[in-house]
C-alpha cells in the first residue's frame, strides 16, 4: 500500500519538470535507468564462470577474491574525487565517460590474458564507482520530491541487472559455446546501448553552481558523525553483498550442487533483490525516521545467514530469496539516507562520494578476507558466521544514520 500510495502520488504531480509527464524528465529517467542496468553485470557475471575462470588461468582462491575486491578498491579511490570530475565537466559527461570507460573494460577484461583480467575489471571498476555516486545526485538534483520512488527504481534496475548477468553467464559460456570469455564480453553490448541512450539526455540535466571547493567540502563532511555513520552502513551492507556476489556459487559448489544451479541461485538472490529494491526504498521513504527499516533488515538477514549455515535443514532456495531480498532492499537503503540526509544537490554528491569512498573501501576487504578464510579452513561456516557479526555492527551504524538528520 505504501509503494501504491506513493507512486500514485508521482503520477499526478504533473506541474513540476520532474513529473512523468514532462517528456524531458521521462527521457532523462531513461537515461539514469539504463545506466543503472549496466552497475552490476560486469561484476555478477564473474561468480558464475569462477570455477572456469579458475582452471583457465590457474588462480589461487585469493586471487579469484581479487577480482571482486580491486571494483571496490576503485570504487573507494575514485568515488572520493568524483566531485571534481563533476565541478569541471558536469554530471552528464562525467558519466558519458565512465561509460565509455565501462565498455573499453568489458572488453579487456574478456580479450587478454591474466593481466588483462585484472586491468580491465579495474577499469570498470573505476567506471561503475562513476555511475554510483553521480545517480544519487541527480536524484536530488533532477526529482527531488520523489526521492524514494527514484532510488527504488534505479536500484531495482541495477538488481535486474545483476540477476539477468547472474543467471544467463554459464548458459552464454557453455550453452552458445562462448566460453568465459565470450561470457563476460556479451555484457560490452549493453553499455554501449546506454551510452548512445545517455548522451542526448546531458542537455536535460539541471545545471547548479558550486558553492564551495573540494577541500572546503571534504573537510566539513569528515567532522560529522552523521556522515561517518552513513558510510560504514554503507560499507557494511556492501560488504556482505559482495560477499555472496563473489563467493554464493562456491559455497552452493561445495555443499553438491552443480554449477548451472549455483548460477541461477545467484540470479535469484539478485531477482529478489529487485523486490527488495522496489519496496524497501518507497517504504524508508514514505517515514522520517528510518530505524525500524534498518532494523527489520537486518533482521532478516541473520536469519537468511544462519539457513545458509545449515545445509541439513535445506530450504536453500528459500535461505537465497530471503538474502536476495534483504541486500537488494539494504543497498537501496543506503542510496536512499544520502538522498535524504543531505540538504542540496552539491551536498548530496559531495556526501555521495565521501560515503561510498569510505563504504567501498570497507567492502573491498570482504571478498578478499573470504578468499583467504576459506583457503586456510575449507569450511565455509567460518565465513557465514563473519557476516553475522558484521550485520550486528551494521545495526549500530543504521541505527544512528537512520535518524531523521541533515547534514
Amino acid at each position: 500500500m505504501v509503494f501504491k500510495s506513493t507512486f500514485a502520488r508521482f503520477l499526478m504531480n504533473s506541474n513540476k519538470p520532474s513529473s512523468f509527464k514532462n517528456p524531458g524528465a521521462i527521457w532523462l529517467l531513461t537515461g539514469i535507468l539504463f545506466i543503472a542496468i549496466n552497475l552490476r553485470p560486469a561484476l555478477s557475471s564473474i561468480g558464475p564462470l569462477v570455477d572456469a575462470i579458475k582452471h583457465s588461468l590457474q588462480l589461487s582462491e585469493t586471487l579469484l577474491g581479487l577480482l571482486t575486491t580491486l571494483p571496490l578498491l576503485a570504487f573507494g579511490v575514485i568515488s572520493t574525487i568524483t566531485p571534481l570530475f563533476t565541478k569541471r565537466f558536469g554530471i552528464g559527461k562525467t558519466l558519458m565517460g565512465a561509460l565509455i570507460l565501462l565498455s573499453l573494460g568489458i572488453f579487456i577484461r574478456s580479450t587478454a590474458g591474466v593481466f588483462g583480467l585484472y586491468l580491465g575489471t579495474t577499469l570498470l571498476g573505476i567506471a561503475i564507482a562513476f555511475g554510483n555516486v553521480l545517480i544519487p545526485a541527480l536524484t536530488k538534483q533532477n526529482f527531488p520530491d520523489k526521492a524514494g520512488l527514484i532510488t527504488s527504481l534505479h536500484s531495482a534496475t541495477m538488481s535486474v541487472g545483476a540477476a539477468v548477468a547472474a543467471g544467463l553467464s554459464v548458459p552464454l559460456a557453455n550453452d552458445l559455446n562462448l566460453g568465459w570469455r565470450g561470457s563476460l564480453a556479451t555484457w560490452g553490448l549493453l553499455s554501449l546501448l546506454a551510452l548512445f541512450i545517455w548522451i542526448p539526455q546531458i542537455k536535460r540535466i539541471k545545471r547548479s553552481k558550486a558553492r564551495r571547493s573540494f577541500k572546503a567540502a571534504l573537510k566539513s563532511l569528515s567532522g560529522s558523525r552523521l556522515v561517518w555513520q552513513i558510510a560504514v552502513y554503507m560499507g557494511l551492507q556492501s560488504l556482505t553483498f559482495y560477499v555472496i556476489l563473489a563467493w554464493l556459487p562456491a559455497i552452493l559448489l561445495a555443499r553438491g550442487y552443480d554449477s548451472e544451479f549455483a548460477g541461477w541461485m545467484l540470479s535469484l538472490s539478485q531477482a529478489t533483490g529487485i523486490l527488495g529494491a522496489l519496496i524497501i526504498p518507497v517504504w524508508a521513504g514514505s517515514r522520517k525516521d528510518q530505524r525500524l527499516v534498518i532494523l527489520t533488515l537486518v533482521f532478516f538477514e541473520i536469519i537468511g545467514l544462519i539457513g545458509l549455515m545449515l545445509p541439513d535443514v535445506g530450504l536453500t532456495v528459500v535461505w537465497v530469496s530471503l538474502l536476495g531480498l534483504v541486500l537488494g532492499g539494504t543497498f537501496g537503503l543506503a542510496l536512499l539516507l544520502i538522498v535524504l540526509r543531505a540538504s542540496d544537490t552539491e551536498t548530496a554528491a559531495e556526501l555521495s562520494g565521501m560515503v561510498q569512498s569510505i563504504g567501498y573501501f570497507i567492502a573491498a576487504t570482504g571478498p578478499f578476507m573470504v578468499g583467504v578464510i576459506q583457503e586456510a579452513t575449507q569450511v565455509w561456516n567460518y565465513s557465514l558466521g563473519l557476516l553475522i557479526i558484521i550485520a550486528a555492527f551494521k545495526l549500530i551504524a543504521g541505527l544512528g544514520a537512520g535518524k531523521p538528520q541533515k547534514v
